[in-house]
């Protein structure tokens, strides 16, 4: 499953794909795959390097 961060508010949803609009502000918004593939993560899910919301 992949991380998405929606590119408005910051909202985060596990899916294969992401959605049209976002669940939260409701915007067609742009997702960002926020899931982590490096070490630096420590095991945590989304990669805290990458912030969400303007």
């Amino acid at each position: 499953m992949v991380s998405w961060l929606c590119s408005k508010c910051g909202y985060t949803l596990e899916a294969e794909t992401p959605p049209e609009e976002c669940p939260s502000c409701k915007s067609d918004c742009s997702f960002v795959d926020n899931s982590c593939y490096t070490p630096d993560c420590a095991g945590k899910p989304n990669d805290p390097q990458i912030k969400g919301g303007e």
